[in-house]
């Protein structure tokens, strides 16, 4: 082990600060020791750290603020909590932080000692993940993108069906606002029946053409409609 290797003991207890100095030091770590949390704070700001160990419990700044701070400031600095008496919400928000991993007391210096190499091998893993976060970011961007495109062309095919169909129901839409008109009409006046029934068989037999090409020309709208639909569902499904 290399002296390279910088720790830093954040507890209010001295005689846990010398057990890590002794057994870490023999390991060939560096110790630096700090016995409490505005101290800790002032020496990770004018040093580098390798790896920290802080204390749950401490007067002033505690060790899971020590924890969060050290996370949120070199997020690839792996923390380990010292605790004798750590409830669960204490080591929920812990674990919220980061940590990398717990001691509890008494210790012992088989404790300390694979505690501080589990650790400081654990953030390899962390870097080497990363990097994947990114790649699922940029999927889901290409695919709302191949979503957004997929619309713009079927809107882009389906604009002269819209407007041929606009232009084929509007007559009929006016021919049977005046039917129904003068079917009412005729309904007032028994002289005016008989004419009212034989018109609403020539509308019958002139809107049919109509009707069936109102039918052809929205057919293929609807189609093209019902295929971009489950395209855009798939890619959704996908992404």
């Amino acid at each position: 082990m290399s002296a390279s290797r910088k720790v830093l003991v954040v507890d209010d207890d001295p005689v846990v600060r010398k057990s890590f100095d002794r057994v870490l030091s023999n390991k060939g770590y560096a110790v630096i020791t700090a016995e409490n949390g505005e101290e800790a704070l002032r020496k990770l700001n004018e040093e580098k750290y390798d790896l920290v160990y802080t204390d749950i419990r401490m007067p002033g700044i505690d060790g899971l603020e020590v924890a969060e701070q050290v996370k949120a400031r070199k997020p690839w600095t792996p923390v380990v909590i010292i605790t004798g008496y750590g409830t669960d919400a204490a080591e929920a928000r812990a674990k919220a932080a980061g940590v990398s991993s717990f001691v509890h007391k008494p210790l012992s210096p088989e404790m300390i000692e694979d505690s501080a190499r589990d650790a400081l091998a654990s953030p390899a893993a962390q870097v080497i993940a990363l990097p994947a976060a990114p790649a699922v970011e940029e999927s889901k961007a290409e695919s709302s993108g191949l979503i957004s495109a997929l619309k713009n062309i079927v809107l882009f095919f389906a604009a002269p069906f819209i407007g041929l169909a606009y232009i084929v129901l509007m007559p009929f839409v006016g021919f049977g606002a005046l039917a129904i008109l003068a079917m009412r009409a005729a309904n007032q006046n028994p002289r005016l029946h008989a004419v009212g029934v034989t018109t609403k068989q020539v509308g019958l037999v002139l809107l049919a053409p109509l009707a069936s090409l109102v039918f052809v020309v929205l057919f293929p709208f609807l189609g093209l409609v019902s295929l971009a639909w489950f395209a855009v569902r798939a890619l959704r499904t996908k992404g």
